[in-house]
């Protein structure tokens, strides 16, 4: 099957965020905090994943509190932390949400993602991902983690499904509605 058809299924798209949404460096304050830098390009390309209809999810081996706000302000249906087995949580989401796999994207960058970015209909690879992860990826985004990767993947699916029509009619509409970035 071809990459550009497998994008023509899906339903929802799911993310890593340390190394995908960013470009995997944090910044600890003296007092243990840690700052996580997110790309605006990535929030827009969430946004019209969700303008364009297309449910979006998180699933981490982290816990953060910025990317719960960062979630939260993007309205990301289903997000997880502190996650080792992602496959678990992979099945569970498919069930919650009544999608098949195939209906399932998954962009991510190390080893961590491999069980799922094997599982899903279209998997996607940051360009600064773990060989591993290159080879059992439909999609290599030309953009590394944290520098638009998520956007670039995100618009090669709503291409796909010749959906920039709906975007244009509706964006307006959506970001009148206060929605931030």
């Amino acid at each position: 099957m071809k990459d550009k058809e497998r994008a023509s299924r899906i339903k929802m798209i799911i993310m890593d965020v340390d190394g995908t949404l960013t470009d995997g460096s944090l910044l600890i304050l003296p007092d243990g905090e840690e700052l996580t830098s997110y790309n605006v390009k990535d929030g827009t390309g969430i946004l019209l994943a969700r303008v364009a209809g297309l449910k979006t999810g998180i699933i981490t081996g982290k816990t953060s509190k910025s990317l719960e706000k960062r979630a939260e302000k993007l309205k990301i249906e289903e997000i997880y932390q502190g996650i080792l087995d992602k496959k678990k949580i992979l099945s569970k989401i498919l069930e919650e949400n009544n999608l098949d796999p195939d209906q399932i994207a998954y962009i991510g960058d190390d080893l961590g993602d491999l069980e799922v970015i094997k599982s899903v209909g279209l998997a996607g690879a940051v360009a600064d991902a773990h060989p591993e992860i290159k080879k059992h990826s439909h999609f290599i985004c030309k953009n590394a983690g944290g520098k638009g990767a998520v956007r670039e993947f995100i618009e090669f699916i709503l291409e796909a499904q010749n959906k920039w029509q709906t975007i244009e009619e509706n964006f307006k509409d959506f970001f009148n509605k206060k929605e931030q970035i």
